[in-house]
């Protein structure tokens, strides 16, 4: 299996950070190739579609964004701690949502934007900006 536990999250002023941190276990995840896992963060506002935020290759080489956080946020990942990072930065009260690590695998670890790529899912930690 697949553990993926996300911490971070809690309430902030417009134009703040935070860091949010996802840390993968499992003894599925240690016999993967690391090479083909692409871990992405998504997120989900009340009443909203969960949507595509950042992804990274494991490697950390590859990352993607959306549009809506591409000169905010940014991803990264320290493979020592089997850690996937997503730095907040400017936030804006429509970033308020639960935040979601999930985990995805190819054979090229391409990272990918699409919900049905992941097959693996944290609980998801809220994000709560305030104007």
């Amino acid at each position: 299996q697949v553990q993926l536990v996300e911490s971070g999250g809690g309430l902030v002023q417009a134009g703040a950070s935070l860091r949010l941190s996802c840390a993968a276990s499992g003894r599925t995840f240690s016999s993967y190739t690391f090479s083909t896992v692409v871990m992405g963060w998504f997120r989900q506002a009340p009443g909203k579609e969960r949507e595509f935020v950042a992804a990274i290759s494991w490697s950390g080489i590859t990352t993607d964004y959306a549009d809506s956080v591409k000169d905010r946020f940014s991803i990264s990942r320290d493979s020592a701690k089997n850690t996937v990072y997503l730095q907040m930065n400017s936030l804006k009260p429509e970033d308020t949502a639960v935040y979601f690590c999930a985990l995805g695998r190819s054979p090229g670890g391409n990272p990918s934007g699409s919900r049905s790529f992941y097959n693996y899912w944290g609980q998801g930690t809220q994000v709560t900006v305030s104007s």
